[in-house]
C-alpha cells in the first residue's frame, strides 16, 4: 500500500479507489509517509479528510462486525475449554491465557488489513506452535521455568499481534511506534468497556435478586465469561473505527501521570534508605522493585509513543528525560541486587530471567535517554526517540523466545 501511495501521489483518481479498496490500511500508511510529503497539496488534503473528527460514532461495517462478533464468541469458547472437558482451571488459564486474547485481536487486524494469504499461514502457524509448546510443557506447578514461560509467552503473542497490525511489513519502524499508540487507545477503551460491564452485571445480577431469582452463577460461567473474552476486540474495533474517542485521552493519561511518577520514584528512592527494606536480601521486594520498574518503563514508552508527533513539548520532553534517568538509578539497584544474589546463591531460571531483562531494559534506558537529552537541546526530534524505542523492541521478544523455549530445556524443566 505504501508504495502504491508513493506511485499515486498526483493521481486523485487512484488514490480515491486505493483508499475505498481498504480504508484503514490506507489511513495508516498515509500517516507513515505524510511526513515526507506535507508540503503537497492533494497531502494535505488527504490529510485533513482522513483526520476529520466527526461527531458522529461510526460502528464499522457489517461485515466487520461479524468478525468481531465470531472472534470473541471463538475466544470464549477457548475460555470455556477447562469446563467443557474438565481441565484443571489454575493451569490451564496461566498456560492460556495470552493465547485467548491475542490470536483473536489478530484475526480482526488480518481481516482489516487484507493480509496475504503467506502472512496469514506465518501468523496461524507461530499461534498453533505457541498453543502446542505451552500446553505440552510438563503440569507442574512448582517448575520455575513452567512459570517464565506462561509469564513471557503474552509478550511473544504480542509481538505477532503487532505483526498483522503492521501488515507483515517488520521493517518499519513507525508502523511499531502507530502499534503502541493503539496499544495505549485500546487499553484506555477497554478499561470504560470493563467498568460498563461491571456495572451492567451488577445491576442484572441485583435486579434478578429482587424477584427472587438468583441467576449470579449461570451470568458469570456464561454471558460473563463470553463478554470478557469479547472486551479486547470490541476495544480494538472501536479505537480502530472511532480514533477520536480516545486518542486525546492516552496523551492526557501521560501527561498527567509522567511528573507524577517521576515525584513518587524520587520520593520512594529517598524511603528505601530509611525503611530498612532493600532488594539485596528481600526476595519480595526485589520481585515488586522490578514490577514497579517495567510500569515505569511502560509509561515512558507509551508516553513518548503519543507524543512524538506533537510541536511545542519540551517541557514534557524534559519530564520524560528526568523520569528515564531516574528509573536508570532503579534498574541499576534492581541490576546489582540480582548479581548480587546470583553471587551469595547461585543461578537459577528466575535469577537469570531478571538478570537478562534486567540487562536490556538498562541498555534501552541508555539508548532513549540519550535521545532525549539531544531532543532538549534541540539536536534531535522526538520521532526519532521513538524510533529508538521501535528498533529495540525485537530485542526483548528474542529474550521471551529464548525464555520460554531454551530455559526449560536448559534447566531440565525445574
Amino acid at each position: 500500500m505504501k508504495e502504491l501511495l508513493q506511485s499515486n501521489l498526483d493521481n486523485p483518481a487512484e488514490l480515491e479507489k486505493l483508499y475505498r479498496k481498504n480504508k484503514s490500511e490506507f489511513k495508516k500508511e498515509f500517516d507513515v509517509l505524510y511526513p515526507e510529503i506535507q508540503d503537497r497539496t492533494l497531502a494535505e488534503f488527504w490529510h485533513t479528510r482522513l483526520h476529520y473528527e466527526s461527531d458522529a460514532i461510526n460502528w464499522g461495517s457489517l461485515k466487520d462486525w461479524r468478525v468481531v462478533i465470531i472472534a470473541s464468541l471463538l475466544a470464549g469458547l477457548y475460555a470455556k475449554l477447562p469446563e467443557i472437558f474438565s481441565i484443571e482451571n489454575e493451569l490451564f488459564y496461566a498456560k492460556n491465557l495470552g493465547l485467548m486474547v491475542f490470536p483473536f485481536v489478530s484475526i480482526y487486524f488480518i481481516w482489516i488489513n487484507k493480509l496475504t494469504s503467506k502472512t496469514i499461514l506465518t501468523v496461524g502457524s507461530l499461534f498453533i506452535a505457541s498453543l502446542l509448546y505451552i500446553n505440552i510443557l510438563p503440569n507442574d506447578k512448582s517448575s520455575d521455568t513452567l512459570i517464565l514461560a506462561c509469564i513471557h509467552l503474552p509478550l511473544l503473542l504480542w509481538a505477532i499481534l503487532g505483526y498483522t497490525y503492521g501488515s507483515g511489513n517488520l521493517k518499519d519502524l513507525t508502523s511499531r511506534l502507530t502499534f503502541l499508540r493503539f496499544n495505549g487507545d485500546a487499553v484506555v477503551m477497554g478499561a470504560i468497556l470493563v467498568l460498563s460491564g461491571m456495572l451492567l452485571s451488577g445491576i442484572t445480577i441485583g435486579l434478578f435478586g429482587l424477584i427472587g431469582i438468583n441467576i449470579e452463577k449461570f451470568y458469570m460461567e456464561y454471558i460473563g465469561i463470553f463478554g470478557a473474552a469479547a472486551i479486547p476486540l470490541l476495544a480494538t474495533h472501536l479505537t480502530q473505527t472511532n480514533p477520536q474517542l480516545v486518542n486525546k485521552v492516552s496523551p492526557i493519561i501521560a501527561k498527567i501521570f509522567s511528573p507524577i511518577v517521576l515525584v513518587m520514584l524520587v520520593i520512594y528512592l529517598g524511603a528505601i534508605v530509611f525503611s530498612g527494606k532493600d532488594p539485596y536480601n528481600d526476595r519480595e521486594f526485589l520481585l515488586l522493585f522490578n514490577l514497579l520498574l517495567i510500569g515505569v518503563m511502560a509509561l515512558i514508552f507509551f508516553s513518548i509513543a503519543e507524543s512524538s508527533n506533537e510541536k511545542n513539548k519540551k517541557s514534557g520532553t524534559w519530564i520524560l528525560l528526568l523520569l528515564s534517568l531516574v528509573t536508570l538509578i532503579v534498574n541499576a539497584i534492581a541490576l546489582s541486587a540480582i548479581v548480587f544474589r546470583i553471587n551469595e546463591w547461585g543461578l537459577t531460571p528466575n535469577r537469570l530471567a531478571v538478570l537478562g531483562i534486567n540487562v536490556l531494559m538498562m541498555i534501552h534506558l541508555v539508548l532513549v535517554g540519550k535521545k532525549l537529552l539531544l531532543a532538549v537541546k534541540g539536536k534531535t526530534e522526538t520521532q526519532q526517540v521513538g524510533n529508538v524505542i521501535s528498533s529495540y523492541l525485537p530485542i526483548y521478544f528474542i529474550w521471551s523466545a529464548i525464555v520460554i523455549f531454551l530455559f526449560p530445556i536448559l534447566f531440565g524443566f525445574s
